[in-house]
């Protein structure tokens, strides 16, 4: 059964602009090879569906995700949980957000990528329902110049 905002005592809304500096900050935490700033003004510029996860008033950022979606198919493009919420069910919350808004869309999966490397997601997402499909080579950099290939994942709606 999905948990409610209620549940987790936090409140969802649409990613603003204002938004950008924290959730940039947020994602440098996480992930060793971080997206851009730019990358984030680039999105929400581009119109995808980017929301944020934060304690009640503007509190705490506790996670975020953004989403292109393309004729029947939802790309999962970011998704992350602030380290010190990770383990508390909140990448499962907000999985079922994005399963519930790529509904509502009218899509009938949700595609993403994900590094080898990064077990726990990969976890997270196989214990979700997602199915490996195939794999980029090459596709993220990583340490020392050198690229890092891409799962590809898919949840069918």
């Amino acid at each position: 059964m999905a948990t409610s905002l209620e549940q987790v005592g936090l409140a969802l809304r649409t990613m603003v602009v204002a938004d950008i500096d924290e959730v940039y900050a947020l994602e440098q935490s996480v992930f060793p090879h971080p997206w851009s700033r730019a990358n984030f003004v680039d999105s929400l510029a581009s119109g995808y569906d980017a929301w944020v996860l934060r304690e009640p008033g503007e509190g705490a950022l506790a996670g975020y995700f953004l989403l292109m979606h393309a004729v029947d198919e939802t790309h999962l493009l970011d998704v992350a949980v602030s380290g010190a919420r990770q383990g508390s069910g909140l990448g499962r919350f907000l999985l079922d957000r994005i399963a519930a808004r790529s509904r509502a869309m009218g899509m009938e999966s949700i595609l993403l990528e994900v590094r080898p490397s990064n077990e726990r997601a990969l976890q997270v997402y196989e214990r979700y329902g997602y199915t490996q499909i195939g794999r980029r080579k090459g596709y993220y950099p990583a340490h020392e110049g050198k690229r890092e290939d891409a799962i590809v994942m898919r949840y069918v709606l």
